[in-house]
């Protein structure tokens, strides 16, 4: 397929330049930006073609010329070697990533004439070119379509690997496409009033309904009721959690199920973890949305840069990958102590800010923390079963790889003691996650209505940045707290002398009030008694001297 041999002459003749523009887009962060894509050659033929790129392209941009120049050759199409400039639009913004091919190699097809339609400023184009013109998916697009929502551009036009995610986006018509001809031929139609593919359909609100069930339940744990009631507890409220017990006592196996009890994600909070997932390169591209809450499990060996996030331009870590999920801490003394210290202004701010010297990003990172761990370095201190072999300063320096600031901003602590013979073979059936999980809604429901009840106290900033709202008790504000947690002077009484005895700090007693909120909500109480105060103290282990 050549293009008109009398057009490239009559450009040579009169030396005319040809300009063809393209839109795309270009993800920082979670967020997309509209990037306009320039494509000018001049129409005097050269000896060999000469390739220019600007506008703060990295290294993967710049080596798409080699790709665009392989894929529009092997798709048919015969450029005679001419000076081609290429601007990527705005310049001060950097450009990274293989999405870029298919908007250039169109923007070439469009300067050199081997397009009909002259104006696509409707259109968002995004994908890598293979040699053949073949269109690969790329990352980030679920953002992409929210960027050209945004920017009031209706057609988007991307591999059909993404489709499905970025179809849940309502208000763009989505069209997936394998190849570089197959976009040739849907912009020409469209030029001709004569378009005939349609644009991708997803129902996006039955996707959280098809959500598929979890098969971990709580009815395969027998024994650990202490343990199981905390654990609800914990999700009813959005507490973090830490488990401390030998090995084999079931810590990773309730860890496990908890999120077959945790509420069902909105929509809202699957679009904005879908963005994510969908940035870092994760996303399961049949299934387009993310509908069940994470659950990440990183490895102790995993570092800062891997948990939090990182890189020359930073990408999402772990605590950003269980945004609106479960982050599982297995063995956490075994995590470098810099690794788990980073982790406090993610527990604290449910943000992450990430500064390099090209840019500073943030990432959401609202997520509940679960974390196990031994009670010492063999696992059996204060085990009936079996003796410890431990020395005290063994035993000192292994607890003190966990510092107490981070300890004091996990709500609940609870001992998991070995599971005793008679109840593992016990035939009574235990409770499964669905009856749990009924009773975690109905306290969520009763805090969503509390917090809506009073909106000039359900936002808080973070760090001078936008508000955010609050949706359960452990996301409180202090202010919150001395609204909504009303005490009996029974419960006064004991909350104080519990701050005498054992030497709470201020974090401590504030942790205290909104899990013993969240205790009263499960007992559909509008005042907290003693009862839910008592339960809130016995769920801070390590603050009774639990080594002493």
């Amino acid at each position: 397929m050549l293009f008109s041999e009398n057009f490239t002459a009559s450009l040579a003749a009169t030396g005319i330049n040809m300009l063809f523009k393209t839109r795309s887009a270009a993800v920082y962060g979670i967020d997309a930006h509209i990037i306009d894509v320039e494509v000018d050659f001049s129409g005097v033929k050269q000896a060999e073609e000469t390739f220019n790129m600007v506008g703060l392209p990295d290294a993967a941009v710049r080596e798409s010329r080699d790709r665009v120049r392989a894929a529009i050759k092997n798709s048919g199409f015969d450029l005679p070697p001419t000076r081609i400039t290429i601007n990527l639009a705005p310049a001060d913004l950097k450009k990274e990533g293989s999405g870029f091919d298919l908007p250039i190699a169109v923007g070439i097809l469009g300067a050199y004439g081997g397009l009909a339609i002259r104006d696509v400023s409707d259109f968002v184009l995004v994908g890598e070119l293979g040699l053949d013109g073949s269109l690969r998916a790329v990352q980030g697009m679920l953002p992409i379509a929210v960027a050209a929502r945004a920017a009031g551009i209706k057609n988007l036009i991307i591999p059909a690997a993404n489709a499905r995610e970025a179809a849940v986006v309502q208000g763009v018509n989505v069209y997936p496409v394998k190849s570089l001809l197959e976009v040739r031929e849907l912009l020409n139609a469209a030029s001709f009033g004569t378009l005939t593919a349609q644009p991708l359909v997803v129902d996006s609100s039955t996707l959280l309904d098809e959500a598929l069930e979890y098969h971990a339940d709580f009815r395969d744990v027998r024994g650990q009721h202490v343990a199981k009631r905390a654990l609800e507890v914990a999700a009813a409220g959005g507490h973090n959690i830490l488990m401390i017990g030998p090995p084999g006592s079931g810590k990773t196996m309730l860890a496990k199920r908890l999120p077959s009890i945790l509420t069902p994600l909105r929509f809202e909070e699957a679009l904005e973890t879908t963005k994510i997932h969908s940035v870092a390169g994760v996303l399961d591209a049949e299934q387009g949305l993310v509908t069940q809450r994470p659950f990440r499990s990183p490895h102790h060996t995993i570092s800062d840069a891997g948990l939090i996030g990182g890189g020359m331009v930073p990408r999402p870590g772990e605590v950003s990958l269980a945004h609106n999920g479960l982050l599982f801490l297995d063995e956490l003394p075994e995590f470098p102590r810099n690794v788990l210290e980073v982790m406090r202004q993610p527990l604290e701010d449910g943000t992450v800010t990430i500064a390099r010297a090209a840019m500073s990003l943030t990432f959401p990172a609202r997520f509940m923390l679960a974390a196990a761990m031994n009670p010492c370095p063999c696992g059996y201190f204060n085990d009936k079963s079996r003796d410890c072999m431990c020395t005290p300063p063994m035993i000192q320096r292994y607890v003190s790889k966990v510092s107490g600031p981070l300890l004091d901003r996990i709500d609940i602590h609870i001992e998991v003691p070995a599971v005793q013979y008679k109840e593992l073979r016990s035939g009574t059936a235990a409770e499964g996650s669905k009856e749990i999980r009924a009773r975690v809604l109905a306290a969520r429901e009763r805090q969503h209505a509390r917090f809506l009840e009073t909106p000039a106290r359900t936002t808080r900033k973070m760090g001078g940045g936008p508000t955010r709202a609050v949706f359960a008790n452990a996301q409180m504000t202090t202010q919150q707290i001395r609204v909504h947690c009303e005490l009996s002077s029974d419960a006064e009484r004991l909350l104080e002398r519990a701050m005498a005895q054992q030497g709470l700090s201020a974090r401590a007693h504030d942790r205290i009030l909104k899990v013993a909120r969240t205790i009263a909500d499960l007992d559909a109480a509008q005042t907290i008694a003693v009862k839910h105060i008592a339960e809130a103290i016995q769920y801070r282990t390590l603050d009774r001297s639990y080594w002493a």
